[in-house]
């Protein structure tokens, strides 16, 4: 497996409810500027100046971090030193695929024929042309091969560094768009350096973009935090129609760039659509603003769908079906917004389970009409993870083993603590969410005609509810909180906001108005010094604990060392012939077609119920079976070659029962190797282990299987053709499991 190594050589008057009171007490300093602040007329020379100031450092906080992620990426793996197979092996798993399609453009003699061969693939999934523009998101591969071909840059900068730098530079935009929406909340743009400076102190847990390039993630939560600055700007009192217009647009655009780029942007959506409906339920938006949110989830999704033509996937998404059912359910229960605070409380019951209801249904309609089967191994996951299904399940067992898809580490907690992160987000979140609680029972509480749009209209709403983009980063950052709890690969959806609302909690005034009130020495000056003094002590400190670490780990260089990857890759170019169909793990196959460009049977971009079906099949070289039923499999899906890895035939790092070859005894209904228990439905095999016994030479491994390369951690073997009884079957057989 890739390794790395170190080089030689190296080392108020009235008393308003609560939450009107901050409100009304922002602090006029010169700091104040929000980003939109010029756009309302106020062109004075402390609001320019500060403002640009306030850009100006926005913008270098980007470039550090994406310098920062730059320069640990090369320090770890010698990246500008190490030859291109070596390189090309350095993008792990899924991302060699995906970038594998960035290099097929790029050798591809035009773009048409480029794109065409993208559209009617028969490389990725032998025996099958597929469009890979409907399956994969790949079309940011796509845009930068395009991009790379038009500008005049390909005599002095190489395609893999256009990629990784375009990769590099979208965390630059990251940090910014938390940044923006730090200083809208806060007013006050330190508030957006210390959300620059957690995000970058935070790396292991806000991002893993620089040993993970091509993940998808990467890819779309710069967009995703994007859209969140434009819905918070959006969400902003006092904005014209002009600027509002701006603002949807803005959210659109960012709402389709993070759909294109992500297969997982309809659950990501869901938890988005739900946090609308819950400001809905509480009377935070208006009508108008609740249908523009839903209808700019649904037009993203849509155009996406129509870009990756017509992929059934997302018509049969659980948040379409959600936002059709929470929009025409809200038309026609007109009294919904009228009554006492227990008549409101009951119908908002009612109403809720009437959206569920019918989002169940639609879905399940929608999925039966349209024969949707592709994300079923979610939903699995789902229910195995909460016990409510079986756990016997192959693809669910997939992802309940790997650590990434367990719930959070409380090391993560322990991590953020220690740069000053976890506390002051804790206290601010504690104290928002009551505020949160009181707006909401304030807004429910109130008699017919109070509605939050009429509110508005009254022009009493923004001077005393709860502010609505407050509300919203609220409500983001707990349900993505809690999304990350139960899910570890989805923090990175989390940390990020998390930095934002932590540094909104100690740049404004919400936390320290009720603190100073408390200790009886509230005023505008010391309010101001104390906004402005912490977060400077606090930067002061984070400078003196984290610098020289922060030197000390941009110091460490390694170099990339997989030799015997390297070995595989180097063989499989030369001695194989171009279209010779390899089978093995998902991983594997991946590099294989990214180095090689030899034809696969399996991969692991995992959305599509036959490619699921075939890799389990693919995987039985690792199970129990005979070499007639293995060879009968391998052939079926046109393999020419097999790939077995040691890793995997002998695998220590999972625990047992969590083993791959576990997971295919379960699903065979085998016994488990090792001392332990195994449920009592479990058989011993007929047949010993296919990865172990075709190593003995034995006549009747020898008569299917010719072993043609080997080292100490690859074997691969060509498949033989039958000389007796030659399966004429060219669909896949559907073994008993």
């Amino acid at each position: 497996m890739t390794a790395l190594r170190q080089r030689k050589g190296s080392k108020g008057k009235e008393h308003p409810p609560l939450g009107a009171e901050f409100q009304s007490q922002q602090p006029n300093c010169c700091t104040d500027h929000h980003p939109e602040k010029m756009l309302h007329g106020d062109w004075s020379w402390g609001a320019i100046v500060w403002t640009s100031v306030g850009w100006s450092v926005s913008v270098g906080l980007g470039l550090l971090c994406c310098i920062y992620v730059a320069t640990l990426h090369e320090n770890d793996l010698w990246f500008s030193n190490i030859k291109e197979v070596e390189r090309e092996i350095s993008f792990r798993t899924e991302c060699g695929l995906y970038y594998s399609y960035y290099k097929q453009m790029l050798q591809a003699p035009s773009i048409q024929e480029g794109l065409s061969d993208l559209i009617h693939d028969n490389l990725t999934e032998s025996k099958r042309t597929i469009n890979l523009l409907q399956r994969m998101n790949i079309y940011q591969e796509v845009f930068l091969s395009v991009l790379y071909r038009l500008l005049p840059i390909q005599s002095y900068l190489e395609p893999v560094y256009f990629y990784i730098y375009t990769v590099f530079s979208l965390q630059a935009v990251y940090v910014i768009a938390l940044y923006l929406t730090a200083w809208l909340l806060s007013g006050s743009w330190l508030a957006g350096v210390l959300t620059g400076v957690w995000y970058i102190l935070n790396r292991v847990d806000t991002t893993r973009v620089e040993f993970t390039i091509s993940l998808r993630e990467n890819w779309s939560l710069p967009f995703l935090a994007l859209q969140v600055t434009a819905i918070t700007c959006y969400l902003r009192p006092q904005l014209t129609s002009l600027q509002q217009k701006v603002m949807v647009w803005l959210m659109y655009v960012m709402t389709f760039c993070f759909c294109l780029t992500w297969q997982f942007n309809q659950f990501i959506l869901l938890v988005q659509a739900l946090i609308i409906y819950t400001m809905d339920c509480a009377d935070f938006l208006t009508t108008t603003q609740v249908t523009t949110l839903y209808l700019v989830q649904v037009s993203g999704l849509l155009s996406v769908w129509l870009l990756q033509f017509c992929n059934s996937m997302i018509l049969g998404s659980l948040v379409l079906s959600f936002i059709v059912a929470a929009l025409f359910i809200r038309h026609c229960q007109s009294g919904l917004k009228t009554g006492s605070l227990l008549v409101r409380l009951g119908k908002l019951l009612l109403h809720s389970a009437m959206v569920l209801l019918l989002t169940f249904t639609i879905n399940y309609l929608a999925k039966k009409v349209l024969q949707l089967r592709s994300d079923e191994h979610i939903f699995k996951f789902i229910k195995s993870k909460f016990a409510l299904g079986p756990t016997r399940d192959f693809d669910a067992s997939l992802y309940l083993c790997e650590e990434a898809f367990g719930l959070l580490p409380l090391d993560t907690l322990e991590r953020l603590a220690g740069t000053l992160l976890l506390y002051p987000y804790i206290l601010t979140l504690l104290l928002l969410i009551g505020m949160l609680v009181v707006g909401a029972l304030q807004n429910l509480s109130r008699s017919k005609g109070g509605s939050a749009e009429e509110r508005k209209g009254a022009g009493e709403g923004r001077a005393t509810a709860f502010r609505p983009d407050v509300a919203y980063n609220v409500l983001h950052t707990l349900f993505y909180g809690l999304l990350a709890f139960s899910t570890m690969r989805m923090k990175y959806i989390w940390t990020g906001h998390m930095c934002a609302v932590a540094a909104y909690g100690v740049c404004g005034t919400e936390l320290w108005n009720p603190l100073l009130t408390t200790l009886r020495c509230n005023s505008k000056v010391l309010l101001r010094l104390v906004r402005y003094a912490v977060p400077l002590a606090m930067m002061c400190c984070l400078y003196y604990k984290f610098w020289p670490k922060l030197m000390e780990e941009l110091s460490e260089l390694r170099e990339f060392y997989d030799p015997d990857t390297v070995e595989l890759m180097t063989w499989i170019s030369t001695k194989t012939p171009k279209r010779a169909v390899f089978a093995g793990s998902m991983q594997l196959l991946a590099g294989i077609k990214l180095c090689t460009g030899r034809v696969l049977t399996n991969h692991p971009h995992y959305e599509d119920k036959d490619l699921r079906e075939r890799t389990r099949q693919v995987y039985q070289v690792y199970g129990r079976r005979s070499p007639e039923e293995v060879h009968d499999i391998l052939k079926a899906v046109g393999a020419d070659y097999v790939v077995l890895e040691n890793s995997i035939c002998y695998e220590r790092r999972h625990r047992r029962g969590c083993r791959l070859r576990d997971l295919l005894d379960l699903a065979n209904g085998h016994i488990m190797d090792g001392p332990g228990e195994n449920d009592p439905d479990l058989v011993p095999a007929s047949h010993p282990r296919f990865c172990e016994a075709i190593k003995t030479d034995a006549a009747a491994y020898s008569a299917l299987f010719t072993r043609t390369f080997h080292n100490k951690t690859f074997h691969v073997y060509r498949v033989k053709k039958k000389r007796k009884k030659s399966t004429k079957n060219s669909s896949e057989p559907s073994a008993t499991l």
